[in-house]
């Protein structure tokens, strides 16, 4: 199995706001669609990808990602996947970053791996045992496949940490840190016989040139 990972474009979702998840994600900013379109027809004219399956998560800003480039692929989003999620927000879902300081406080996930972001949510570890289980059921599905999958820097991240055999407990100052760019593009292989991953690129940015801005 082949396996593409897109994150999706620039969002309104962030630090500065509202906490977005399913309720809270009010999808891409006109910047973050430019960037789909622009990864859209750099699918379409190019032999970048002959995908047989899209899927997506089910966070809005994950799906208008996907419903702007499937054309480009030339396939409908075939189904939402809850696994390929940013971490769950549970509870806070849709509060502002100030509402949830003074409701659950703010921590470190990474030095409190196993406490939830909030009730009825991920916490760190939870989140990337959920990114493995994901991509290991993706690669029993579908075996003989090029799946792309629209999803979040969280998953990407997670997905290198877990496959690569990065450690993704704590920090430090002098730590490099993997950073997805907006509709980057990721790429694995899956060898089902030796039931091994082969990454094969990683954030994958040029159709975004045009544009002009940092992605």
């Amino acid at each position: 199995m082949r396996l593409v990972l897109v994150r999706h474009g620039e969002a309104h979702a962030g630090f500065g706001g509202v906490i977005g998840g399913r309720t809270g994600c009010a999808g891409l900013t006109d910047l973050g669609r430019r960037q789909a379109a622009a990864l859209r027809d750099h699918l379409s004219l190019s032999s970048r990808l002959q995908a047989d399956l899209l899927i997506v998560s089910e966070i809005p800003r994950a799906i208008e990602t996907a419903e702007i480039i499937a054309p480009g692929l030339g396939l409908p989003i075939a189904r939402h996947e809850c696994d390929l999620c940013e971490v769950h927000t549970g509870e806070a879902d849709g509060l502002t970053w100030e509402e949830y300081d003074a409701r659950y406080g703010s921590f470190d996930m990474e030095a409190e791996p196993d406490r939830p972001f909030a009730p009825e949510g991920d916490s760190w570890n939870s989140f990337h045992e959920r990114v493995q289980r994901v991509l290991q059921r993706l690669a029993t599905e579908h075996p003989e496949e090029t799946v792309v999958a629209v999803c979040h820097a969280g998953v990407i991240m997670a997905a290198m940490r877990g496959l690569l055999g990065i450690p993704h407990l704590g920090r430090t100052a002098r730590a490099a840190q993997l950073r997805p760019s907006n509709t980057g593009l990721t790429e694995w292989e899956h060898d089902p016989v030796l039931e091994h991953w082969s990454l094969h690129s990683f954030n994958e940015t040029g159709h975004l040139l045009d544009l002009a801005v940092t992605a």
